[in-house]
């Protein structure tokens, strides 16, 4: 399989990077423990909604309000694909999906569990080249993966080509410049998406924040068309979380997790 000619990381530090969350996430008990958390389960849901909406309006908009209800634009009969599905993928609970549904991980075991009801799965390394043709695709969905690859910028521009002209990607990743992790940085505290000890967040390699996201995707030859949030949360001493989804809707680049569909321009 060729490869990708921006790709400039060392192969083994990827290979160590891979079977790093491939061993953290490829069993499902960590995804499934934060999967029932209401701070995931908002941002999934967000996310699911984007793309039911955006792939249903083709290229009318993200709302879905230009397309009948019920009726699929006429790109939405391509196949939705989900990279980084995990055991637990974001579109098992959609009803009677416009378009089939296709799941893919980088772990087995992962493709295995969260195969159903999809049409297909796939057993891929997003790091390398996707298998699909130009253009095979209604829609792309990720969650929580961007932040775990050396060069993000590859991988978008991989999800461009295999986008149709009118297609949708919606991802999902941690916010580097949340409500708290702003102030904290002002008094000389890391923010908590860096720490190196952290069970989980130690295998996240490439931070965003909204406008570093929007940048990103623009190179990569995708159009933002819309940025949303589960919560702007504080966690206070002692590890009680005092969240507001109100605020996520009017500041969403204060947020935990930020949501954004883009389109290729």
């Amino acid at each position: 399989m060729r490869e990708s000619p921006s790709r400039s990381t060392p192969r083994s530090v990827e290979a160590d990077g891979r079977l790093v969350n491939r061993d953290g996430y490829g069993d499902g008990t960590a995804v499934r423990r934060y999967v029932a958390d209401p701070y995931h389960r908002v941002r999934r849901e967000l996310a699911v909604r984007m793309l039911l909406d955006g792939v249903r309006s083709g290229g009318n908009g993200v709302a879905g309000r230009d397309a009948p209800a019920g009726r699929p634009a006429a790109g939405a009969r391509r196949p939705v694909l989900e990279l980084g599905c995990g055991p637990v993928s974001m579109l098992a609970d959609v009803p009677d999906p416009p378009w089939p549904p296709l799941v893919a991980d980088l772990a087995f075991d992962a493709v295995v569990a969260a195969r159903w009801p999809a049409v297909g799965a796939l057993c891929l390394d997003v790091t390398r080249p996707l298998p699909l043709r130009d253009g095979a695709l209604a829609g792309v969905l990720m969650g929580e993966l961007i932040e775990h690859v050396y060069d993000p910028l590859a991988l978008l521009r991989e999800c461009r080509r295999v986008l149709a002209p009118t297609g949708l990607l919606v991802l999902t990743t941690p916010n580097l410049a949340g409500l708290q992790d702003r102030f904290s940085f002002l008094l000389g505290r890391a923010p908590r998406q860096v720490n190196p000890a952290h069970p989980y967040l130690r295998m996240h390699i490439r931070p965003f924040t909204v406008s570093l996201l929007r940048d990103v995707l623009r190179r990569a030859e995708l159009e933002p068309v819309l940025v949303r949030s589960n919560y702007v949360g504080w966690r206070l001493r002692g590890g009680r979380w005092v969240k507001s989804r109100t605020l996520a809707r009017l500041l969403p680049g204060l947020g935990g997790s930020l949501v954004v569909a883009a389109r290729p321009r």
